[in-house]
C-alpha cells in the first residue's frame, strides 16, 4: 500500500506542475495558446481576449484585461504573474 503512495506521489510531483498557468502574451498570442496558458480562462474567453484586442489595439495595462467580457478581477488576481504585454512567449 505504501509503494503505491509513494508511486502516485511521484507522478502527481511530475503531473501539478504541468497545470499551472505560464507565461503568456496577450497581446501577440492565438486564442489557443491563451487559453492553455491561463487558469481559468478557456477557449471562449480565450477568443473573446482575441476579438477585443483586434478590435481595440493591443493591451496596455494587465487591468485592462477586465473589458474583456468574463474576464474578472479574480481571473486576473490568479494570473496577473503569467500575464505579459510585450517581449516574452507567444
Amino acid at each position: 500500500m505504501l509503494r503505491k503512495f509513494a508511486t502516485l506521489a511521484l507522478a502527481l510531483s511530475f503531473t501539478l506542475p504541468a497545470l499551472a498557468a505560464t507565461p503568456v502574451n496577450v497581446n501577440t498570442a492565438d486564442a489557443a495558446t491563451i487559453a492553455s496558458s491561463l487558469d481559468g480562462v478557456g477557449p471562449a474567453k480565450a477568443k473573446a481576449i482575441v476579438a477585443y484586442r483586434k478590435a481595440h489595439g493591443h493591451f496596455k495595462s494587465v487591468d485592462d484585461l477586465t473589458k474583456v467580457k468574463g474576464i474578472g478581477q479574480a481571473t486576473l488576481a490568479h494570473n496577473r504573474k503569467d500575464i505579459r504585454l510585450g517581449g516574452g512567449k507567444k
